[in-house]
C-alpha cells in the first residue's frame, strides 16, 4: 500500500488516497489506524487522513480521520491543512480554493502557492457552537464559560465549545507546571458523552496566547488546530483578548481570527509534505 507522511506544526499524518478506489475495508479502518500510528512499530502518527470522493454534492473531496487509538474524529485543523496541501500537490484537484467534506460539515481552505508549492493553508473553521447540547455536554442547555468541574481531589475553571469537535479550555498562569496527564481524566470525564480535547492556555497579552493539547484518542501533541481555534475562542469569550490572536504551539504558531462579520473562525498555518512510501499491510 503507498502513502504519505505529512505533519502540521509537528502535529503528523499517514495520508492514503482512496479517491478512486477504497484501499482499506471500512470494518478494518480502525485496527489499521491503530496498527500504522504506533511509534516505533509502524510508520507511526497522531493519526490516519483518508482521501475519499464526497457524500454530498457542494463538496469536492472528503477528508476522514482516524486518531492513533483507532476513533474516527469529527475534524481536524492540523490535518486538513496537511489533506489540502497533499490533495494540491498529488494533483487531485487543482483549486486554490476547496470544499472538503467533513464529519463536522463543509471545511474550506484556502491554500497560497509559490512555484507550485502550498506555503500557507487559511481553513475557514466556520461558526462555533457554544451551547452544552451542540459540544456536547450534560447538564442544562446553556453557555460554558468559566465553570468549575470537578476531577477527582481537583476543581478546574473551564470553557467549552465546539469547533466541529469538543473541546474544554482551562487557563493557567504557568504551563511549565503543567501535569498534562490531567488531560485524561478530563478527556473521559462524564459531562462529556463522547469524551473532549483539552487545551491548557497562558495568555501572555491581548494579541498573544500560549497553548499545551492533550488530544482526544491521541494524548499529548505537539499542536492541535481545532484546539488552538477553540483556545482563541475562549479566550474572547472571558475578555482576554481581541479577536485576531497569534495562538504559540509546541511545535510553532497559528493566526486564528473570529470574524466579526461572519461569526466565522479562521486559522492560518504551515504544512509540510516529510516522504512518501509504500508498506505491506
Amino acid at each position: 500500500m503507498k502513502f504519505s507522511k505529512f505533519q502540521g506544526l509537528g502535529n503528523d499524518y499517514i495520508i492514503i488516497d482512496e479517491f478512486k478506489k477504497s484501499i482499506i475495508p471500512e470494518g478494518q479502518k480502525s485496527s489499521i489506524a491503530k496498527t500504522l500510528c504506533t511509534r516505533r512499530f509502524s510508520i507511526g502518527a497522531d493519526g490516519i487522513l483518508f482521501v475519499c470522493p464526497p457524500t454530498r454534492s457542494d463538496a469536492d473531496i472528503r477528508m476522514r480521520i482516524f486518531n492513533s487509538d483507532g476513533s474516527e474524529a469529527e475534524m481536524c485543523g492540523n490535518g486538513i491543512r496537511c489533506f489540502a496541501k497533499y490533495i494540491y500537490e498529488k494533483g487531485i484537484i487543482k483549486k486554490t480554493q476547496m470544499k472538503v467534506d467533513t464529519l463536522a460539515g463543509i471545511k474550506i481552505p484556502t491554500l497560497s502557492v509559490i512555484n507550485g508549492k502550498v506555503s500557507l493553508i487559511k481553513v475557514d473553521m466556520g461558526i462555533p457552537k457554544l451551547f452544552r447540547n451542540e459540544i456536547p455536554m450534560s447538564g442544562p442547555n446553556t453557555e460554558v464559560i468559566n465553570e468549575d468541574l470537578q476531577v477527582q481531589d481537583d476543581t478546574f475553571s473551564i470553557t467549552c465549545l465546539s469547533v466541529g469537535n469538543p473541546h474544554c479550555v482551562i487557563f493557567l498562569d504557568d504551563l511549565e507546571k503543567l501535569n498534562i496527564e490531567q488531560g485524561k481524566l478530563i478527556e473521559y470525564h462524564d459531562v462529556f458523552p463522547k469524551r473532549v480535547n483539552v487545551e491548557y492556555v497562558t495568555v501572555l497579552n491581548r494579541g498573544e496566547i500560549k497553548m499545551r493539547v492533550w488530544e482526544r484518542g491521541v494524548g499529548e501533541t505537539l499542536a492541535c488546530g481545532t484546539g488552538a481555534c477553540a483556545a482563541a475562542v475562549a479566550s474572547v469569550l472571558n475578555e482576554y483578548i481581541d479577536r485576531k490572536v497569534l495562538v504559540h504551539l509546541v511545535g510553532g504558531d497559528l493566526e486564528i481570527v473570529w470574524d466579526e462579520t461572519d461569526n466565522h473562525i479562521y486559522m492560518t498555518g504551515p504544512a509540510e509534505h516529510i516522504y512518501d512510501g509504500e508498506i505491506k499491510l
